[in-house]
Order: structure tokens, then sequence, then C-alpha cells
């Protein structure tokens, strides 16, 4: 069902864009959709927009992520995916768990989502 909804709104921004019309109305709904949805999945419980908690802060993913071709895909599988690597020396080596069901489409949203956060350099590990 959520899923169906997100679909929705995300399509419902695409006409309105096509048609010309602003996006402003659709834009936060979808955004508010992926939020829940990021909500339901735990992501929240490690992560933050502007501060790590468990895992890297939002800000920080989009810094790193920011202009690099692919990081959509990228960051979207790694969310299905879960796993450690990349912020080790931030978080210690904990994995990020997997959402297997998670459909690429919905960790493609998320992804979408983190990246548009505003980009913050991360601190230096320690």
């Amino acid at each position: 069902m959520r899923v169906s909804i997100v679909l929705t709104l995300v399509f419902m921004g695409v006409l309105a864009a096509g048609l010309g019309t602003s996006t402003a109305l659709a834009a936060p709904a979808a955004s508010s959709a992926i939020k829940s949805q990021m909500n339901a999945q735990g992501c929240f419980a490690c992560h933050a927009v502007n501060m790590k908690i468990v895992g890297p802060a939002y800000g920080w993913v989009a810094y790193r992520f920011a202009h690099q071709k692919g990081a959509v895909l990228k960051l979207a599988k790694k969310i299905i995916a879960g796993g450690a690597g990349e912020w080790n020396a931030w978080t210690g080596g904990i994995a990020m768990p997997a959402h297997p069901d998670l459909s690429l489409a919905q960790a493609e949203a998320m992804a979408r989502w983190i990246l548009a956060q505003k980009p913050i350099a991360p601190p230096s590990p320690g």
C-alpha cells in the first residue's frame, strides 16, 4: 500500500511538471511520504539529517555523493543490501542492516531524498 502511495505521489509530481504546473504542492507530499516510509524502515533510529547517531548524517552522505554519477543507484543498492565499509572510521564498523523488502524504486526514492539534503562535510573521524 505504501509503495502505491509513494509511486502515485511521485507520478503526480512528474505529471504536474509535464503539464507546466508547479510541483511545489506535489514535492512536499512526496517528501513526507518518503520520510514516513524511511521511518517505518527504522532509518531515523540510526541516521539524522545533521548529525551522526549510529550511522552517518544524511547531510554527510549528500556531501560525499554530491555530483557523483550514478549516486542514486549506488546508494539505493546499499540501502537494500546493507553492510559496512565507507563510514567505518565514523561508525566503528557498525553495519547498516539490509532492507531486502524494499524495491529498487523505493530505495531510489529514499536515496534521492537523502541526496537532496544540504551537504555537510563530515568532521574528522575520531
